[in-house]
């Protein structure tokens, strides 16, 4: 297990749902942080402004954009350790906005990358995602599961990690790719399945979804997080993809059903609408992880179950709720 006291760690896309939280942790640690975020007019650090003070006056906040190379390049100088988390991930926008997912996911890793290179970083850590692999052609789905691009973004991200493989292949770049799988948790927005059923459940007399029957692997943050500072420090992970994941899933309508259940709520109705669903051969319908190569390259295992790891953020949003929009689609 690496000490991660005094390590000088980027991590881009820290202002992000999973990046707010493997921020807070690394300092937490004693690493020596920059948080990189996506620049804006308002100088808004995102979900970084929901951590205590006293964490944030530990890190250096560094703002930019993905796409341009000499903010990148700046961000990553004098880093030891770089975690790539930034990238554009709802899927619905992928549908209208598909150069926007090619420009910043692949061309931001792109320059990411190549930054790393020219820096000599210890280790890069990029993030990918379950949506790779399309709907499970056999469970559970280990890293040698089919590519399959069901959307814009899901195309982005299989570019995205080939081009991160390509550099570990061309120029020995120490880097290792992480595959969450449909992480959930505090500050995670409404886009998402799980915040979006708990914030309607608290505002509206019934829960509107897209499709309920497509199964999930859910993996509660805290767990994903240890997942990807388990694979920072392990050498065995180096030019390895690694699925982050609980290894069990469970359909939407059920998962729906679940949380009402915890929130005492399970009168509710819970109604499928058109509008909200994919493009029909878009759909991912099962992702299922095998995480046994996590377990054997770090030792990672998740270890928060799912209704706890319910429980948890049902309270967090419960308190949280005015920071909540719930007339968003979530598909």
């Amino acid at each position: 297990m690496k000490e991660w006291k005094g390590v000088k760690v980027l991590v881009t896309g820290a202002g992000g749902f999973i990046g707010s939280h493997l921020c807070e942790r690394l300092v937490r640690e004693g690493a020596s942080v920059r948080a990189f975020i996506h620049y804006n007019s308002q100088n808004h650090w995102g979900n970084l402004e929901l951590l205590q003070g006293k964490l944030l006056n530990r890190m250096e906040i560094v703002r930019g954009d993905l796409v341009d190379p000499f903010s990148i390049e700046g961000a990553v100088r004098g880093c030891e350790v770089v975690f790539h988390l930034g990238s554009l991930i709802a899927i619905p926008y992928s549908y209208v906005a598909p150069w926007q997912y090619v420009s910043t996911n692949v061309q931001g890793t792109l320059n990411v990358l190549e930054a790393c290179r020219k820096k000599g970083v210890e280790k890069l850590i990029h993030t990918s995602t379950s949506e790779v692999y399309g709907t499970a052609l056999y469970t559970p789905m280990d890293e040698r599961h089919p590519l399959q691009a069901q959307s814009p973004y899901s195309a982005s991200k299989i570019a995205a990690d080939k081009m991160v493989e390509s550099y570990y292949r061309s120029f020995d770049l120490p880097v290792a790719v992480v595959r969450p799988f449909n992480t959930y948790g505090p500050r995670q927005s409404a886009r998402a399945v799980i915040p979006t059923i708990i914030s309607q459940a608290l505002k509206k007399d019934q829960i509107l979804l897209g499709s309920l029957s497509p199964v999930r692997d859910l993996t509660f943050v805290e767990d994903t997080v240890g997942g990807f500072v388990a694979v920072a420090g392990s050498g065995e992970c180096t030019g390895e993809v690694v699925n982050l994941g609980s290894g069990k899933g469970i359909e939407i309508g059920a998962l729906a059903g679940r949380i009402l259940e915890i929130m005492g709520l399970e009168q509710v109705p819970v109604v499928s609408e058109e509008a909200r669903t994919r493009p029909k051969t878009s759909e991912v319908y099962e992702l299922i992880s095998d995480n046994q190569k996590a377990l054997k390259l770090c030792g990672w295992k998740p270890e928060v179950g799912l209704r706890k790891g319910l429980e948890k953020t049902i309270s967090w949003i419960e308190t949280h709720v005015h920071l909540t929009k719930t007339n968003q689609y979530n598909i």
